[in-house]
């Protein structure tokens, strides 16, 4: 019965959005703004693991392999649940791995909570780690992309909305 209340809820507030607003919820727009962005960080980091795990196998090698394939599992489904939107269909599953697995707990915002926690930490880690130093030109610029989307985007949709909120 809460499921119900809850989809209720959802569909009674997206239809008292704007066009733009429900632009912003679309999961085509968070997809290419917050999960492929989270997905080029976390294999960025997955990549720089496996490098700097070095050619003996050790265990940093095998952590890198484990976050690459997270990565490129997450990047697939962000991009069908992109592709699916556009086409106007619903996905019958999450944005990221992690999400998908609280699918079965009935909790999937809660682990997709988990899977944010745990990019942001990896964000940190290739900070303090140093590692963002180590990047080749095209993983800079490719951090530097999903930097600039996730963040602006946020930026420009929470902007839009207090707007909207103080003229309303």
């Amino acid at each position: 019965m809460a499921h119900d209340t809850c989809s209720q809820k959802k569909e009674i507030d997206i239809q008292d959005m704007d066009p733009i607003q429900r632009f912003f919820v679309r999961p085509f727009f968070l997809s290419w703004t917050i999960g492929i962005p989270f997905c080029l960080f976390k294999l960025l980091f997955g990549l720089t693991a496996l490098r700097m795990g070095g050619a003996g196998g050790g265990p940093l090698r095998v952590f890198g392999l484990v976050v690459v394939v997270w990565a490129a599992a997450d990047l697939f489904m962000n991009a069908g649940r992109s592709a699916l939107d556009l086409l106007h269909r619903p996905a019958p599953f999450e944005y990221c791995t992690i999400a998908q697995l609280g699918r079965i707990f009935g909790r999937p915002m809660i682990f997709l909570g988990i899977d944010t926690l745990l990019t942001f930490a990896i964000i940190c880690a290739m900070l303090w780690t140093g590692w963002i130093a180590t990047l080749s030109t095209a993983g800079a610029y490719l951090w530097y992309g999903a930097t600039t989307m996730n963040l602006i985007s946020l930026s420009l949709a929470s902007l839009y909305n207090e707007i909207r909120r103080q003229t309303s």
